[in-house]
């Protein structure tokens, strides 16, 4: 699969666990048979949260407020750590997290809704702590810019 880093999708997951696993001499040869598979096309599903800012309280992390404005990312570094957290929802964290993508466009008036609420204290806020907030989708929705 090209232009991605994972090649297959990851199976199964803790929380998928009815697998088939394709068996036979014939695999190493399928691209011959069937032909190149298509390309694979990234899809972006558009998510409406009610709050933006993610809070943690742990005491390992320096930061207790972040904003992911996306889910998923296209640049697919095969050792990101955020890959397992696609599996949450169902999908692997292996293509569908290079693939199947979640935009917030929301996010900047959601954010300028939580920073004008009379009890917000002001704090550090960490931006793309699960995904890069610029990646190839950003061109296009513009969040992380707005929400800056």
């Amino acid at each position: 699969m090209t232009g991605r880093g994972a090649t297959r999708n990851a199976t199964p997951t803790r929380f998928n666990l009815n697998d088939r696993e394709e068996d036979g001499d014939w695999l190493d040869d399928r691209e011959d048979i069937d032909g190149a598979p298509p390309p694979l096309r990234t899809t972006v599903t558009i998510e409406r949260p009610k709050t933006i800012i993610a809070r943690n309280r742990s005491p390992d992390i320096p930061f207790d407020r972040s904003l992911n404005a996306y889910r998923g990312c296209e640049h697919g570094c095969i050792y990101c750590f955020a890959r397992p957290t696609h599996a949450y929802h169902d999908l692997s964290p292996g293509l569908d997290f290079e693939s199947k993508l979640f935009a917030k466009p929301d996010a900047a008036a959601l954010l300028r809704e939580e920073l004008a609420k009379p009890g917000y204290k002001a704090a550090p806020l960490a931006m793309g702590t699960n995904t890069d907030p610029y990646q190839p989708i950003e061109r296009i929705y513009g969040i992380t810019r707005s929400c800056i």
